[in-house]
């Protein structure tokens, strides 16, 4: 059997490659290795509303709660509130949301096959393993969508992401504001701890870290009191693969390293590369041209659209290294100003956090804080 695009994975990123896909035309299968579509859930399940509206369901199905801020809390105990005081994300269920993403895609069209396992690419088939024995079904394109670990990316020897985090949540009773995220930057040296509200008297506490991160976050948790419930570990991929695209596949979402270094969201940049690479593959189709020529038109979509965000989050990722848990509480205090406040509410964006930085690097206090990790390179952004 063959199909115009293969799809593997139904996070998504890879059920909003196969709807594009599927309502422009073209016959589309949808590959999933696990039983059920949204399970295991590997995420926080905190996006940004313009994360959520990118992926075009009903406002209400998967919706646990809305936020309109966040407490950031240093380890010193120093706090800086940040309220917008208008619905800024939105706290799903992310197996909810995944399903109903995948059922869009089926309605356009598209085919799903789930229990199936992609074990290699052989020329233009995958060969899968699951429910129907081993099958080699064959594709025009194939949009790998298949998460950090990317099979797709191993068969073909290809670099991936330069960092992987490891991260870990559970579900916990407790306190807390409905509208607020508490984010906890010395909870873990390398990125940060997090409390999330999914509920009246229920919270999400986790954390992503390179090392320790199980004895780190058993510590952190203590802070909630007990009882956790739906305890998850996942891993996040930082820092874009090389090259995004080979052999007639466009690599989308987690497997080619899109998450956002400064927050480890991936949602807004998977679903948005998938729409990217589904008009680079009907442009491909109706053109009967798949080198990589036409595939390098892809790169060139993404990088236009979020590529410099990404890797401005990555250099800040890297100097986030090197910031101690004083710099940390120094620069909290330094942004608690009611001018400084006012510009991030106006300006900040979980998925576009370059023009909130560039604006708040013109105050002289915040520029003296970190102007040591500036020369470390960040001036050449700007």
């Amino acid at each position: 059997m063959n199909y115009n695009v293969v799809v593997v994975g139904a996070g998504p990123a890879g059920s909003a490659a196969a709807r594009e896909c599927a309502g422009l035309g073209l016959s589309v299968l949808c590959i999933e290795e696990h039983g059920t579509i949204g399970y295991p859930v590997q995420c926080a399940g905190l996006l940004s509303t313009a994360a959520f509206a990118e992926c075009r369901v009903s406002s209400e199905r998967s919706v646990l709660n809305r936020v309109t801020g966040a407490r950031v809390i240093s380890g010193a105990g120093s706090e800086l509130l940040i309220d917008a005081k208008v619905t800024k994300a939105m706290v799903v269920d992310r197996g909810t949301l995944d399903r109903e993403m995948a059922e869009a895609a089926a309605d356009n069209g598209a085919e799903f096959r789930l229990k199936t396992a992609v074990s290699t690419v052989r020329g233009k088939s995958v060969v899968t393993r699951g429910v129907n024995g081993h099958e080699e079904i064959g594709f025009d394109i194939l949009i790998a969508a298949d998460g950090p670990r990317s099979t797709i990316a191993r068969s073909y020897g290809m670099q991936r992401a330069r960092i992987y985090l490891a991260g870990i949540q559970a579900d916990m009773p407790g306190n807390c504001e409905p509208q607020y995220v508490r984010i906890y930057p010395d909870a873990s040296p390398e990125f940060f701890g997090w409390s999330i509200p999914t509920g009246p008297g229920r919270i999400r506490v986790g954390m992503c870290g390179c090392s320790q991160v199980m004895e780190r976050f058993d510590a952190f948790a203590k802070k909630f009191g007990t009882g956790r419930s739906h305890l998850v570990t996942g891993t996040l991929p930082l820092g874009i693969m090389k090259r995004t695209y080979k052999n007639h596949t466009l690599f989308v979402g987690d497997a080619a390293g899109f998450p956002k270094p400064t927050s480890g969201g991936g949602i807004y940049t998977g679903v948005r590369s998938a729409r990217h690479a589904a008009a680079v593959a009907a442009l491909a189709c109706e053109q009967g041209m798949y080198d990589d020529t036409v595939l390098a038109q892809y790169e060139r979509l993404w990088q236009e659209d979020f590529g410099r965000e990404l890797d401005l989050g990555y250099r800040l990722f890297k100097m986030r290294q090197k910031v101690t848990a004083k710099d940390t509480d120094d620069l909290i205090q330094a942004l608690n100003t009611p001018s400084i406040l006012r510009l991030i509410e106006e300006y900040g964006d979980m998925d576009r956090p370059g023009v909130v930085i560039k604006k708040l690097l013109l105050n002289p206090a915040i520029f003296r804080l970190v102007r040591p990790l500036l020369q470390a390179g960040l001036h050449t952004l700007f």
